[in-house]
């Protein structure tokens, strides 16, 4: 294995990858939409069925045209946020986003009143590709601004609450962290410092949390400022733009309704007792009184210790997609082949992993720090899985009917998983080695359904404080925090005084315009986990129903794409299913045992 092959090469997005012509592409894209915005704006009123569908379709081949460079740019800046050049192109992207919005805007504002005046048109069968996609402007249409508000909005976007995340983003990238393991002091990027959380020594584990979050804590005041802003923003566009409920933005985004996600939730608090259950289950696999906060995903104590390299990571990775599906399989081993992951560590790298989609490419590139440890596999599962869905998704929908919702956005991810713990469990030769498996299944998931569902409780109560007249400083929004993920983990966790900070390096609170961004992996976990059940009875029957859900796009409503596969996302019955299947899973360890 060569570094090289932990590189991703984006050269493949541009025709040239000179900085100068890559910066003209972005000034190139401009033009183009704003001659766009030329031709139609002031007109669109006037149009009948066949001319929203040449309207959309011309914007989509637009589209496609400066996808590109705009990837390019962001993606260099997101792998490596300390040079010239990524900031240069990073900033030049982002006042092309800018400019791009304000055009676009006027028109998206136009096509919404003449939607609202003549809503029959949504049924016409001429423009029957685009009908969702016309349902979905027809919702946003009572909390759309006028032109000049709405293009103020994106400029205040931009130097406001996106300035907010790149600080954030920024800020922690290139974090220094001051570690002694074993007698000698290390300093490590945020980076490397996180993979110690999964290490085998519980003290190493212990003190690496400490150090992260006693770091973090020091910078409360600029972590609280961020916080503070993008919740003062959001509550002041939500009353311009009269949404009922902070949540009312999110749950237009993801083409959801509040009976769904009340259902979500009171499902996860009913069965807090299942996770907790769980925790102490593992509490006394590992010859614990209670875990600590720096067990939670702990590998366990009779785990082999097993480390993979690069290519064995491609090997479990692309099997267990090959084994549910040929085709499948063979994007996957694409992914790698082209080049399109980005898995090497290194300073300036942003947090976390994710996936972007190359509509253009029908393809997608991947970014994480890979360190050979188990969770790094997942990951790498996880990640493919949305490749695996741009794959599906970019071959069957044109780019409007692609901006898919966080909740199915999850779901190709989620369910590879799942591939890969079926195949690491056939090939488990002890029971150790189940139990590690069955371990890494359960801590992720519940972490996913049950930690996630304590940020959305976090969230919420921001809001609901500051309505209260509170001021958001550090140890409030610290306050906050805590009291969230008491209301899942009771008293089953000893805790570090410092995780209080924890909520400081979670990039979803700080993301302009997503409220709200973290139900949404609650959704998608136990609907997959809901999936997986139906999986298991169906067999091979069940993978076109799969690849079906992920070819829609966004061109179905989740409602809609749940009813396929017979169910009712709206009932607490229907989410009760995905918990019964973490339960099983906890069940397989103790059999285990």
């Amino acid at each position: 294995m060569t570094v090289e092959e932990m590189q991703w090469d984006l050269a493949q997005l541009v025709k040239s990858d000179d900085p100068d012509k890559i910066e003209k592409e972005l000034d190139a894209a401009v033009a183009l939409v704003q001659e766009f915005q030329a031709k139609y704006a002031g007109k669109i009123a006037n149009l009948d069925a066949k001319g929203v569908l040449g309207l959309l379709e011309e914007s989509d081949d637009m589209q496609l045209k400066f996808e590109g460079a705009m990837m390019y740019s962001f993606l260099m800046y997101q792998a490596n946020s300390t040079t010239d050049l990524a900031k240069k192109l990073n900033d030049k992207v982002r006042r092309a986003m800018m400019l791009i919005g304000q055009s676009l805007v006027v028109l998206q504002i136009e096509l919404g009143k003449l939607l609202s005046e003549t809503p029959k048109m949504v049924e016409d069968p001429i423009v029957k590709e685009y009908k969702h996609y016309l349902e979905k402007i027809l919702r946003e249409v009572p909390h759309m601004l006028s032109v000049e508000q709405e293009q103020l909005a994106i400029i205040k976007d931009k130097n406001g609450i996106r300035a907010w995340q790149m600080i954030q983003g920024d800020w922690l990238s290139t974090r220094k962290f001051d570690i002694e393991i074993e007698g000698k002091v290390k300093t490590m990027s945020y980076g490397e410092i996180v993979a110690l959380y999964e290490h085998a020594d519980r003290d190493v584990r212990r003190l690496a949390n400490h150090v992260v979050y006693e770091t973090l804590g020091k910078d409360e005041i600029l972590w609280a400022s961020a916080i503070r802003a993008v919740c003062a923003d959001h509550i002041q566009m939500c009353k311009l733009r009269k949404h009922p409920a902070m949540t009312s933005q999110s749950l237009i985004s993801n083409d959801l309704d509040q009976a769904t996600l009340d259902s979500l939730m009171k499902t996860i608090e009913k069965n807090v007792g299942v996770y907790r259950n769980y925790l102490k289950i593992k509490s006394k696999i590992m010859g614990f009184k209670k875990l600590g906060n720096w067990d939670i995903m702990a590998p366990l104590p009779n785990a082999p210790e097993t480390k993979y390299t690069w290519k064995e990571a491609r090997e479990e990775t692309v099997s267990a997609y090959t084994e549910f599906d040929g085709e499948i399989g063979g994007w996957i081993d694409e992914m790698y082949e082209r080049r399109h992951i980005d898995g090497e560590v290194r300073d300036g790298k942003r947090s976390g992993a994710f996936c972007a989609t190359w509509h253009n490419g029908k393809s997608a590139y991947i970014l994480q720090s890979f360190n050979g440890i188990i969770g790094d596999v997942y990951t790498q599962a996880h990640e493919l899985g949305h490749a695996a869905h741009a794959y599906l998704g970019t071959r069957a929908q044109k780019p409007s009917n692609y901006e898919v919702g966080a909740c199915i956005a999850e779901v190709g991810s989620i369910f590879g998983e799942l591939l890969l713990t079926e195949r690491l469990l056939a090939k488990a030769k002890s029971k150790e080695e189940k139990q590690a498996i069955l371990a890494t299944v359960l801590d992720g998931a519940g972490m996913a359904a049950f930690q996630v569902s304590a940020r959305f409780f976090f969230e919420q109560s921001m809001y609901d404080a500051i309505k209260e007249g509170k001021f958001l400083d550090g140890n409030t929004v610290a306050a906050l925090w805590t009291a969230g993920r008491d209301k899942i983990y009771g008293d089953s966790v000893e805790w570090l005084p410092e995780m209080k900070w924890e909520w400081t390096m979670k990039v979803h609170y700080y993301m302009p315009n997503f409220r709200f961004y973290n139900y949404p992996y609650v959704f998608a976990q136990l609907f997959v986990y809901a999936l997986h059940r139906l999986y298991k009875e169906q067999g091979k029957e069940f993978v076109p129903k799969l690849k079906t859900i992920l070819s829609a796009g966004s061109s179905r409503s989740p409602r809609d794409l749940a009813a396929d596969v017979g169910f009712d996302i709206t009932t607490e019955e229907f989410w009760q299913k995905g918990i019964d299947q973490y339960a099983e899973f906890i069940k397989m360890l103790e059999d285990a045992l």
